[in-house]
């Protein structure tokens, strides 16, 4: 998997020296057209399982902007009320995920989405932990990170 993506970015970047263009664009257009003849060759080498991956990792992108457009919305109603009842609080979140950058990943993801921040990771790895700007049901709030983010990071990276 990783050496399939080391091969598309080699292609792009010979694609930047053909073209003699090493702009973001032009390197992202040929990234994408080596993620084409890739893909054109995967029964050969067996690129199958990379865009399978691929394809996960632009579901997790997608679910992040759903997650940020959301959680921006509610915390954008908890400001604009007259009179805020929150229950901000402090949750234990008990990890799947156990590689440092699967568990990076989580602890990024959370804190970059509004009205949550990840806090600290356990000594033994298992436990994270995140404050919440409003959390009445802890439980909810557990299981809305263990079938979102933490679920399509072990669907893209395992």
């Amino acid at each position: 998997m990783t050496s399939l993506f080391l091969v598309n970015i080699l292609l792009a970047l010979a694609w930047g020296a053909v073209t003699g263009n090493f702009s973001e664009v032009n390197l992202a257009f040929g990234f994408v057209l080596g993620l084409g003849a890739l893909y054109l060759i995967r029964e050969q080498v067996g690129t199958t399982l990379y865009f399978k991956r691929f394809a996960k990792g632009i579901g997790l992108a997608l679910l992040f902007v759903y997650e940020l457009v959301l959680s921006a919305w509610r915390v954008a109603v908890i400001v604009l009320q007259p009179r805020i009842k929150l229950q901000p609080g402090i949750i234990a979140f008990p990890l799947t995920v156990d590689r440092d950058f699967e568990i990076t990943m989580l602890a990024n993801l959370i804190t970059l989405t509004p009205g949550t921040l990840s806090v600290d990771v356990s000594d033994d790895r298992k436990i994270l932990y995140v404050h919440c700007i409003d959390v009445p049901d802890p439980q909810a709030t557990i299981d809305d990170i263990k079938n979102g983010f933490e679920r399509k990071i072990l669907e893209v990276f395992r």
